[in-house]
């Protein structure tokens, strides 16, 4: 029996009118690699935000480790307008923040860098592993939380030291080479210590150099970490080379899932990149 981390049940994700996943679901073996490919503006974003807490789906649910945490159905002025599949299936309303969410045990980067701008490359680290600590405002005010914080200050360190970030640690963020920029932000994301890694193309703007060196440490925090990672990417080399397993959206839909060699000779992936053949 396969283990899964993460499950997406039938989710539908509708702004007004307009279905922007529709009855979406997969799943996520542990350790495994699982990239989410298809077009843009096939939804594949929109299903990240919805496994994190950004928004709450129109309907379905989402399971992690085999615990519901997310489940909606169509409700008020939505319930008149749902087009999607599978309503009246559900009827729970399940809506965690994603402060909640990253405290679970999932993290994510996002397709747009978005670093603390103004910080050092060692306080990007720090202020995400605080999403752990156990201190409060009491214990803060009295300084009771002095340990704490030297050890997160420790497991920083540490960490920019594993990620090859370290001889930087005290430069401002925005001041590194951009591979660099998306390395700390994976750092970030590592150092609220998550069972399930989301990358929204971490590819995005890298030369094949740079895309090259990015494979080689997607494989790295895999292992090192015991890291379970679920991919957006458009890099199809980055893909093929690195997925366990490939789902394809087209239009807020499923149209395939396999491994990278049974996606590289499925028609319907071939037709929704390149487009149907006039003639055929």
């Amino acid at each position: 029996m396969i283990d899964n981390v993460l499950e997406m049940r039938d989710v539908t994700m509708q702004f007004g009118g307009v279905v922007a996943v529709n009855s979406l679901s997969l799943s996520v073996g542990r350790n495994e690699i699982v990239s989410l490919i298809g077009p843009n503006g096939a939804g594949k974003t929109t299903a990240f935000n919805v496994v994190t807490g950004v928004y709450a789906p129109t309907n379905g649910a989402v399971f992690f480790n085999g615990q519901e945490i997310v489940e909606n159905f169509p409700r008020g002025k939505q319930k008149k307008l749902y087009v999607g599949q599978q309503k009246g299936r559900y009827s729970k309303r399940i809506e965690p923040t994603p402060d909640k969410i990253t405290r679970m045990g999932i993290a994510r980067t996002f397709q747009n860098i978005r670093l603390w701008k103004s910080q050092t490359v060692f306080d990007n680290v720090l202020i995400a592993k605080h999403s752990r600590r156990t201190s409060n405002v009491f214990t803060a005010t009295f300084r009771l939380n002095t340990e704490e914080e030297k050890r997160q200050r420790e497991e920083a360190s540490e960490l920019l030291d594993i990620l090859g970030l370290y001889d930087v640690k005290d430069e401002i963020c925005t001041s590194l080479p951009y591979g660099r920029q998306r390395r700390l932000e994976i750092a970030r994301a590592l150092a609220t210590e998550p069972q399930l890694l989301l990358l929204d193309e971490p590819a995005a703007g890298m030369n094949p150099q740079e895309t090259a060196e990015l494979t080689d440490f997607i494989y790295k925090i895999r292992k090192d970490f015991r890291l379970t990672i679920f991919m957006i990417e458009h890099h199809m080399d980055l893909v093929m080379d690195i997925s366990d397993r490939i789902y394809v959206l087209n239009f807020g839909a499923l149209i395939a899932s396999g491994t990278p060699l049974e996606i590289q000779e499925n028609p319907d992936v071939i037709a929704a990149y390149l487009g149907e053949d006039d003639d055929a």
